[in-house]
């Protein structure tokens, strides 16, 4: 059997962790530079504050309803994330916990007798909520597009399933399914969905398994419908199972907390995201031999185009490389041609691709590889920034002011990686 452990309303559950008179009352998280709601608690999902909706749209309704409204606290959520993964595994064993999302894991239960399957289920959520301070809900199941049925089915009533659902018996998985409707099931977006509706009425998830993998291979992306109609079915499929995929193509881009015209702050900008991305290359032991720069201006009043106000670049490197200096230097060569003086920019991004491994790594007969690489100075700030956030070590290119940063007006504090921001006891 696989569960999956999912964090209810991941980001205001950490707030609350730290805030326990906010139990109970509407909280939301927005995104960077305070722009979307990303995060809602049950009790704003009741006062109709939609997913994604612009903070400056859903303000009157958040000012009515004394809404608190948070900054995303990534160090925070973060470092919750880990204590949530670390929980599991301390309670089923380091190799039967797989990490799908910060929010997300997939867990082993197949030591576990079919009668112990509820009971081992409320004993995680409820080890993890008495360890961390976090809700989770638990979903458990043959498969993992199941579990992950099951999860969503127990937090449709939460009351009446305490957040955990196991679907052991054909009866009770035929029951489950027909409660879903085709476009909540995992792997099927909305295209297919509407697809699927319109063009053969299949309008539920038992519909939608009882389709033969034939009709999967032709009508639902070949070899990956065909994958998920068998876990529907309850046939694990190997390639659902295996880790997740490496990256294709890695990218860091933000919105700037305000219009920017200096070039140097474009560069600062640039070579920090060029450094996020060269970290998330590392984590996944590549190199890349890509790289692309795009910057976005602020819209002119008489401008109705605004595809025209994005400008990006790429440059092919002489060898695929993840050491952050390499790449924020071709990305500040990019940003000097993308530039326009008296143009005001809004956003940049950085996108890395031609992703290999770095081991396998083809050399360049014309061009030596950098004299001055050195793989566990790499490692050793990674593990430094990780552990404390907020780039404590960094390029110079990377500025030091970073008046171009994100505006975060609700952020809360940094509870758990930060000795002067820790809570106090009165």
């Amino acid at each position: 059997m696989k569960a999956l452990v999912d964090c209810n309303n991941f980001y205001c559950s950490c707030e609350r962790a730290f805030q326990p008179r906010l139990d109970g009352r509407p909280v939301i998280v927005l995104s960077n530079n305070d722009g979307c709601i990303v995060s809602r608690s049950d009790e704003a999902k009741l006062l109709g504050i939609k997913m994604a909706d612009p903070y400056f749209m859903a303000r009157p309704l958040i000012e009515k309803h004394q809404v608190t409204v948070f900054s995303s606290n990534y160090n925070l959520y973060g470092d919750m994330s880990w204590r949530v993964m670390e929980t599991l595994r301390q309670t089923l064993g380091e190799n039967k916990v797989e990490v799908y999302s910060v929010d997300e894991a997939f867990v082993d239960l197949d030591n576990f007798s079919t009668t112990a399957l509820w009971t081992a289920a409320r004993n995680v959520k409820e080890t993890v909520e008495k360890w961390t301070g976090i809700k989770v809900s638990v979903g458990a199941a043959p498969t993992r597009v199941l579990a992950k049925l099951a999860n969503r089915l127990s937090k449709k009533d939460k009351l009446k399933t305490g957040c955990v659902m196991v679907l052991e018996t054909e009866a009770e998985i035929k029951e489950a399914l027909r409660q879903t409707a085709v476009e909540d099931i995992w792997g099927i977006g909305r295209r297919y969905a509407q697809k699927l509706k319109e063009q053969w009425g299949i309008f539920d998830a038992w519909q939608l398994r009882s389709l033969s993998e034939e009709f999967a291979r032709t009508h639902l992306g070949g070899v990956v419908g065909v994958r998920l109609i068998r876990e529907l079915k309850g046939m694990i499929s190997k390639e659902m199972q295996d880790p997740l995929v490496t990256k294709k193509m890695i990218a860091t881009t933000r919105m700037f907390g305000g219009p920017v015209s200096s070039i140097d702050a474009l560069k600062e900008a640039v070579a920090t995201y060029a450094s996020r991305a060269a970290e998330k290359l590392r984590r996944q032991r590549s190199a890349a031999g890509i790289i692309s720069v795009f910057i976005i201006a602020k819209q002119e009043k008489n401008d109705t185009d605004f595809r025209g106000s994005m400008y990006g670049k790429e440059l092919t490197l002489p060898y695929a490389t993840s050491f952050t200096q390499e790449l924020i230097k071709a990305a500040v060569v990019l940003v000097e041609q993308l530039y326009q003086p008296g143009k005001q920019y809004k956003k940049a991004g950085v996108i890395l691709s031609g992703i290999v491994p770095d081991l396998q790594v083809q050399g360049n007969l014309f061009f030596a590889p950098a004299k001055n690489y050195n793989r566990k100075l790499m490692e050793m700030m990674d593990n430094i920034n990780f552990s404390q956030r907020d780039d404590i070590l960094k390029f110079a290119a990377s500025g030091t002011s970073r008046n171009w940063k994100m505006q975060r007006n609700f952020i809360s504090k940094r509870y758990t990686t930060r000795w002067d921001e820790l809570s106090e006891v009165r």
